[in-house]
């Protein structure tokens, strides 16, 4: 294959890869709908993800098959966060697993297919895959930004990241309720990885005392003087939200559990846990603790992650027919635009300590526990 535009485009092919996030399926609807709509072309659905291309699990994607899934979360084709194609697990007869680069493979499941391009949804560890079959094979491919993370540096925001928070919202609001009535001290976990932008976000949304996050490392003696503070206002309970990837002063983040075959082989997970007990210990009042987990990947996605989704999927194909390969659509607000994948998946994005939501937390009088 040869870079450049690419004339006569007749089939593009669709994956979503990594973590599911509400308006994965609102990506797939536009980008069914411009490209047989608008250009005339046929869509192949890759299922699964990579593992898709890799054993040959595809189906065609019309109009039909696209009506009714906008207020679905999930993703139709279903995705998952292994299956790479450059380092893929396979087991020996001695039960022995070995991992090769067997995207050779993925090559042959295109061509079988005739599918000329491809359209890879999914957050760094998918589009660093998307990128290489670019580099590599000069696959004419472009990435869709998706992670309710929101870490991704090349874009304003990713989509599935507003339900995730809208999430997280609601269930401080409900952790007030009983926090109150019980005067009690309620940590949240929330997701985010190695950044914060849930937690902080989801504790100004939801009115939380003290944020705890990746970015900036927390003392634990700190965060219960904070709750003492309230105590002591006539304040009785509290509300802690601690990101999942958030870390003591000169310790280290928690790991759940680590998958060696995976896209994100560190699984963080337990911190929320942690937290609570040693508020307990040092207060001396009642904690409880609520991981909220893979809720925030569930439900319809929010009308702004609908639209954001729609738009993506929209320039996706347009990119493709335009024959910028190589690149990922991404939102610069207000604009759809678009960045080369190997700046996309370049660095993961944090949230900044000047950040103004920062200093609007700190002047609200939340803690960080530093």
């Amino acid at each position: 294959m040869t870079r450049g535009k690419r004339k006569g485009i007749k089939t593009i092919g669709i994956l979503s890869g990594g973590g599911d996030a509400p308006g994965i399926n609102a990506v797939i609807r536009a980008s069914v709908k411009v490209a047989v709509r608008h250009y005339g072309l046929k869509v192949t659905g890759i299922e699964q993800g990579f593992g898709g291309l890799i054993e040959d699990r595809t189906r065609k994607l019309g109009l039909k098959d696209v009506m009714g899934i906008l207020p679905r979360g999930g993703t139709i084709l279903g995705t998952t966060n292994r299956d790479n194609p450059f380092h893929y697990p396979v087991r020996l007869e001695n039960g022995n697993v070995e991992f090769r680069d067997v995207s050779d493979r993925v090559l042959e499941t295109l061509q079988k297919h005739r599918i000329e391009a491809l359209i890879v949804i999914g957050g760094d560890g998918s589009l660093k895959i998307a990128s290489q079959l670019w580099n590599r094979f000069s696959l004419p491919v472009v990435g869709v930004p998706k992670t309710i993370d929101n870490d991704l540096s090349a874009t304003d925001q990713t989509f599935g990241f507003d339900t995730a928070l809208t999430t997280a919202t609601e269930a401080i609001d409900k952790l007030h309720t009983t926090a109150e009535s019980h005067y009690r001290i309620m940590v949240l976990e929330v997701m985010g990885r190695y950044a914060g932008w849930i937690a902080l976000q989801a504790g100004l949304a939801g009115g939380a005392d003290v944020i705890l996050i990746p970015e900036i490392p927390f003392d634990i003696n700190k965060v219960c003087a904070k709750i003492r503070e309230r105590s002591a206002a006539g304040k009785q309970f509290s509300i802690v939200v601690v990101a999942e990837g958030a870390r003591p002063i000169g310790g280290e983040m928690v790991v759940k559990k680590v998958i060696k075959d995976s896209f994100e082989q560190i699984r963080l997970g337990g911190i929320g846990n942690l937290v609570g007990e040693q508020i307990e210990e040092r207060t001396g009042i009642e904690t409880r603790v609520t991981v909220l987990g893979h809720l925030q990947r569930g439900g319809s996605p929010t009308a702004f992650d609908r639209i954001l989704a729609s738009r993506l999927g929209a320039a996706a194909v347009n990119l493709l027919m335009e024959g910028r390969y190589g690149e990922m659509v991404c939102l610069r607000t207000p604009h759809i635009a678009s960045v080369p994948l190997a700046e996309a998946v370049g660095e993961i994005r944090r949230v900044p300590l000047g950040s103004d939501l920062v200093r609007l937390a700190r002047q609200a009088g939340i803690s960080f526990g530093d």
